[in-house]
């Protein structure tokens, strides 16, 4: 492994790096939309029956202590219950316009990386190719398929490695895309959710405080 490296010279030690970025990218992001994502239900069964009982306090400490963004919305729309509808949906709207980059940190990152990466190997492709022309010409008539040989591994290994990190950096983008896909629906369904319930009056969102 360690004479494939440097076989591979300068393109591959790219690639190897690429690569590594792209992983650390993909699994902090993967942990942290995992620990975004919650049940929905759950929680606003939760906020909704404390409101009715007129526990506001217990209802944002529960926010407080949620993570993810339909936590935060649901504290912002508490904080502002008092509001007129208008000023209630347009401070729920800002957050969740706010949260939606923080989810998707650093992912466009993700994206160049799996896009470059087999370009990279490409490049060494080509590379080693050349370093093989070199040595034919120079060996020239008499080159042995040992001066060859250096060039081919490097052709050979970068377009591999190449390929190898960036397939899964691409797959993984899209897979964390349908994830932040996926809580932004549950962020509009809890929007719409508490803010019915504190603008309807049956629903109890005339409760003075």
């Amino acid at each position: 492994m360690i004479e494939w490296i440097n076989n591979g010279g300068t393109v591959l030690w790219l690639i190897l790096a690429g690569g590594f970025i792209s992983l650390t990218i993909f699994l902090e992001r993967f942990f942290h939309l995992h620990r975004a994502q919650i049940k929905i239900d759950d929680f606003l069964n939760g906020i909704t029956t404390n409101l009715s009982h007129g526990n506001d306090l217990e209802a944002i400490s529960i926010c407080n202590q949620t993570p993810g963004p339909a936590a935060h919305l649901v504290r912002t729309a508490l904080l502002h219950r008092d509001d007129s509808k208008g000023e209630l949906v347009k401070a729920v709207q800002q957050a969740g316009i706010r949260e939606i980059p923080r989810l998707e940190r650093h992912m466009n990152l993700l994206i160049i990386l799996a896009q470059i990466l087999p370009m990279l190997g490409l490049l060494g492709t080509v590379l080693g190719l050349l370093t093989m022309l070199a040595a034919l010409q120079a060996g020239s008539p008499l080159a042995e398929i040992g001066d060859l040989a250096g060039g081919l591994w490097t052709a050979l290994i970068t377009t591999a490695l190449g390929l190898i990190t960036g397939i899964p950096a691409y797959a993984g983008y899209h897979f964390l895309v349908s994830r932040v896909e996926s809580i932004a629906l549950d962020m509009e369904q809890t929007a719409e959710e508490i803010i019915y319930f504190l603008t309807h009056p049956a629903a109890g969102g005339n409760h003075e405080s």
